[in-house]
């Protein structure tokens, strides 16, 4: 498929929405439940964006035998609880209309399971913006062709795009690195949960402060992709 506007794919949370403690809490209330250490408040939030399963055996040091059940008690407290205590960030739901209203195709490739990710949205109203939503399993196992990792997800996302062309936008160093391993460029937002540093460190082409900054910026980067498309165009190549 040839595009005149360049896709954006969008991380989900720390990015499109701030989970405002339904994560955090739904972790620390499962912990708890199972007579498990809570971590604190800085690794809790380091546990928001990648593979909750990953971040419960490596940062909560949860004993594998415990893991499934821990991950069913946080889901019913995510889902019953969590979800509503979520927000969208400062500007981020004028910027992606006014991305659709123009035509510019949106995506969402987030870690968070793929049913729980569209619920998410929905509960905000924004699903409808997007052209596709991109998640791990809903039981967090490569099954039904649904990739682990961020790299396979942002991938599953291109192709149902028809493209390899896009920009990606994450709060996360696997958000930058997954864009990367895919070819593509990644805006870092400074709202989400990254630790100082670590955006610029896993190669993001910008780190932006604002939802209207990030709607500028990927202005200015359409307008480079634009021309480029045109010299090529121009030399008789497709």
């Amino acid at each position: 498929m040839t595009q005149t506007t360049v896709p954006v794919i969008f991380d989900l949370d720390g990015t499109l929405v701030d989970p405002a403690g339904g994560i955090t809490d739904g972790i620390s209330h499962a912990l708890r439940a199972f007579g498990l250490p809570v971590p604190d408040q800085d690794l809790l939030h380091a546990m928001i964006g990648p593979k909750l399963s990953d971040s419960l055996l490596n940062v909560a040091k949860v004993p594998a035998d415990l893991l499934d059940d821990v991950i069913r008690l946080y889901r019913e407290h995510y889902v019953s609880t969590g979800i509503a205590q979520s927000r969208i960030y400062p500007g981020v739901r004028e910027v992606l209309g006014s991305f659709a209203a123009a035509g510019r195709p949106l995506a969402v490739a987030t870690q968070k399971p793929q049913g729980l990710a569209r619920t998410v949205l929905e509960h905000h109203g924004i699903d409808g913006l997007f052209h596709g939503i991109h998640g791990s399993a809903d039981d967090e196992s490569a099954v039904e062709g649904v990739p682990l990792g961020k790299t396979g997800i942002i991938a599953a996302t291109l192709k149902d795009l028809d493209t390899q062309h896009a920009v990606m936008v994450g709060d996360r160093a696997q958000d930058v690195s997954g864009a990367i391993a895919n070819g593509l460029d990644c805006i870092g937002v400074a709202w989400g949960f990254a630790p100082d540093g670590e955006l610029e460190e896993a190669g993001a082409v910008a780190v932006v402060d604002t939802a209207e900054a990030l709607a500028g910026l990927i202005g200015r980067m359409q307008d480079v992709h634009a021309a480029a498309m045109g010299e090529v165009t121009n030399d008789g190549n497709v």
